[in-house]
């Protein structure tokens, strides 16, 4: 047998990723902003974004690029996967079996919704299409502010981000990691300010 790639290492990680947890990975990639363009992975399959990537980040990096976005979207099992297929090849890197990365996953699952055995929460469970979808970002970040869900400083770097997009992601990658208190509170402005995208969403 061959032995394996980066890139046939990666390939396997990304084929076995859920849907969802695969559009929220390219959504991550894209967010990066170091070289990988729109129009090289949106609406690509795993084979083509495995490619690009070790195209952009080169054999040597791309194992450890894709552990840190499977850890930012909380694919920590398929990151810890990644790790150990990586050490077999020959291409251990820092970041799968490290302590920090140990430490990720516990604090994962010590969350509120991991934790009480609930099912995955509406926001993260529709989080690309809310990236893509809301527009009324304005008024929810003020609604958020109020709520003491974030503190000015955080509130006046998310305003300061060029599109709603770009805010959307920030709301996620930070104020919402703040449990599922934080989240509920999320929809319930979304319910206000969002009421015909919540229904569509809802009704998926």
């Amino acid at each position: 047998m061959a032995p394996k790639t980066p890139k046939k290492v990666l390939r396997d990680i990304l084929e076995d990723l859920k849907d969802a947890d695969f559009q929220k990975f390219r959504v991550e990639l894209l967010e990066r902003k170091d070289g990988v363009k729109t129009s090289q992975v949106e609406g690509k399959g795993f084979l083509d974004v495995a490619d690009v990537m070790v195209s952009v980040y080169t054999e040597k990096k791309v194992l450890l690029v894709a552990d840190e976005i499977l850890r930012e979207i909380r694919c920590h099992g398929a990151a810890d996967e990644l790790a150990e297929a990586a050490k077999k090849a020959g291409f251990p890197y820092q970041g799968g079996s490290s302590g920090e990365a140990k430490e990720a996953k516990q604090e994962s699952l010590r969350s509120p919704d991991a934790a009480s055995g609930e099912e995955e929460h509406f926001v993260d469970q529709h989080m690309v299409e809310l990236v893509q979808r809301v527009t009324s970002i304005a008024p929810i970040l003020d609604k958020l502010l109020k709520a003491k869900i974030m503190q000015d400083e955080t509130y006046d770097e998310i305003s300061a981000l060029p599109t709603c997009q770009a805010k959307m992601r920030a709301l996620y990658r930070g104020p919402l990691k703040g449990g599922k208190r934080c989240k509920d509170v999320f929809y319930e402005i979304l319910e206000e300010l969002e009421p015909f995208l919540i229904k569509d969403l809802m009704g998926k």
